[in-house]
């Protein structure tokens, strides 16, 4: 009898989890504020400025959409938009770019990604994650190298990266 009740319980429960999950048309996520994204835009800015460097930085969305640019008074024309796409390649492939780099190089299998619009493939675009789950990107770009690049950008995710604990 006790068997019985345990065995019908856990099938109910079962039952009843599998109907609250198909009655479910929406899904949450965290989501970057403006705040936030600002505040990690001005720290890359301002990591790249300490070592003589003019930039623009960009901060996205986990959709890639623009949250902040920052642009050095100083920084290239061309700067504004690689540092969005920086900062959109490596949401749109859930990868930094740095990452991306020798995986696209001409003769390997993801070498087509480098002609799809907007994708930037140098140094420079990382991931802003909380919990494992991407909140958005921040791209910079006007540094002598893609490593100057990566290093500013991962001083404006290391700026914020105690407001992204849960």
């Amino acid at each position: 009898m006790m068997r019985t009740l345990l065995i019908s319980a856990a099938l109910a429960a079962v039952a009843s989890t599998s109907v609250i999950a198909q009655e479910r048309g929406t899904f949450s996520y965290p989501v970057l504020i403006p705040e936030v994204a600002l505040e990690a835009a001005q720290a890359a800015l301002e990591h790249c400025r300490g070592q003589n460097v003019q930039v623009a930085v960009a901060v996205v969305d986990r959709g890639g959409n623009v949250q902040v640019l920052l642009r050095d008074r100083f920084a290239g024309a061309h700067t504004p938009d690689t540092a969005i796409g920086k900062a959109w390649t490596a949401v749109s492939f859930r990868t930094n770019t740095t990452d991306l780099m020798d995986i696209s190089q001409p003769g390997q299998p993801s070498s087509g990604i480098r002609d799809l619009p907007g994708v930037v493939v140098l140094g420079g675009g990382v991931l802003i994650e909380q919990a494992g789950s991407i909140v958005g990107g921040i791209g910079v770009s006007g540094g002598p190298s893609g490593e100057v690049d990566d290093a500013c950008a991962k001083a404006g995710v290391d700026k914020i990266k105690e407001k992204l604990v849960l």
